[in-house]
């Protein structure tokens, strides 16, 4: 292969990165590997190809082919999903609120959403998607020991406000939200409710968290690349049969937030979809066992987990805190951590103000499940955290057993044709 020396670089880089993964314990919770099928998909020609418009409509020729895929992932969507509608369109979990806001909401409107301090996504913030929108953001009361919106506090505060629209979902994400008694609240004063599902997908497609459509949500935003495990990417569903109601969604996509969307990431979204039919609810499950399982190893180990009282977790998250607020402490945790071999990142935590030095960390099990970890290796992972951080022994020690540990991980589990989960190296 000929290259000059910026190519040389970069593929040099591009090979250390998947080595760096490949040879860690990857906690990141917002991440997930594809399948050998999913990833054939994406390395194909429809990377550069363009298909405006939607299935039978399109504003190019050429299309044929690629309105059968589009068909069949609009279908498995809504089987998966259980949903009357979906949009497979948008190139990630962002791309997909934007939409949303620009389909259901004017600028100078009001918006209530989870405060990026107690958890929220910054799509939903005013530095983001919110903020991009134009529009007047109010956060809900937040109940940090059960870290969820304070139920009576924010009913209370939407029928007093009157939103326009009304917005569930975080990225710190441990435990259903109460949105039964907070969408009755909204829907009281005419507002509509828009559930972000990004983190939790794979969670609510294989029926192991709460179902927001049967919910009080009129529209579910999410990721295709987190719990849910397909290439990067976003999804809009909705029960609704309004026909207006679905044009505005459909718009709000394209021509609203996209033009070409990733023709290659649409064909991997529709294979992970179908094998998501087969093995999600497993995969689903299994998610959450091993996040109880890791919490309660960590726990037990001396660690301060959060949420104890509501048995630290009913999703793929865990999170602990290190240090005082504000303190840094989760910053040089995740440091300490990545030089020992395993994967985080810090995370603001409640009472925590600055975002470069929190005193917390997110730690994910979506990747380390689907090269297939269980409950039993959460309890190894635990004890090598325990080694980096209480007992402090030194970091190449523990990263030189990481990796002779997950050298027994190197497969794709929970997809039709299982395959090295790091290919090519």
């Amino acid at each position: 292969m000929q290259t000059d020396d910026a190519a040389s670089k970069i593929l040099e880089a591009t090979k250390n990165s998947g080595l760096h993964y490949k040879n860690s314990i990857p906690m990141i919770a917002s991440e997930n590997i594809l399948s050998p099928l999913v990833r054939e998909a994406c390395n194909s020609d429809l990377h550069g190809r363009y298909a405006e418009g939607l299935p039978g409509k399109r504003y190019y020729q050429g299309c044929e082919d690629f309105d059968t895929i589009e068909e069949i992932g609009i279908e498995l969507a809504k089987s998966v999903f259980n949903c009357n509608f979906a949009n497979i369109q948008s190139t990630s979990g962002t791309n997909s609120n934007l939409g949303v806001l620009k389909a259901l909401t004017k600028p100078g409107e009001t918006i209530t959403a989870v405060s990026t301090a107690d958890g929220g996504h910054i799509s939903h913030a005013r530095m983001g998607a919110v903020g991009m929108r134009g529009l007047n953001l109010v956060t809900y009361p937040w109940n940090e020991e059960r870290m969820e919106p304070d139920i009576d506090a924010s009913a209370k505060l939407i029928r007093e406000i009157k939103p326009n629209l009304v917005l569930f979902g975080q990225s710190v994400f441990l435990f259903p939200t109460p949105l039964k008694e907070l969408s009755d609240a909204a829907h009281e004063v005419g507002a509509k409710v828009m559930y972000d599902g990004a983190h939790v997908m794979g969670l609510i497609a294989g029926n192991q968290f709460q179902n927001p459509l049967s919910e009080g949500a009129d529209v579910m935003t999410g990721s295709s690349h987190k719990t849910f495990p397909g290439p990067q990417g976003g999804f809009v569903l909705s029960n609704s049969d309004d026909p207006k109601f679905i044009k505005r969604l459909n718009n709000g996509i394209f021509p609203g937030v996209c033009s070409s969307y990733h023709l290659h990431h649409v064909a991997g979204k529709a294979i992970a979809l179908s094998e998501f039919e087969k093995f999600g609810e497993d995969y689903a499950k299994d998610i959450i066992s091993n996040a109880k399982a890791l919490a309660n190893a960590l726990a037990e180990l001396g660690f301060d987990v959060l949420a104890e009282e509501r048995g630290y977790t009913a999703s793929h998250q865990v999170l602990t805190r290190h240090g005082s607020v504000d303190s840094g402490a989760g910053k040089e945790a995740a440091s300490i951590l990545e030089k020992s071999g395993i994967i985080t990142n810090m995370n603001m935590l409640p009472g925590d103000t600055k975002a470069m030095k929190p005193s917390g960390l997110r730690l994910g099990t979506p990747e380390l499940t689907r090269v297939g970890m269980g409950v039993s290796e959460m309890e190894d992972v635990a004890k090598f955290f325990s080694r980096a951080l209480i007992d402090k022994e030194n970091p190449q020690t523990i990263k030189n057993d990481v990796k002779e540990f997950k050298s027994n991980y190197q497969t794709v589990h929970y997809c039709f044709e299982p395959g090295p989960a790091y290919p090519g190296l």
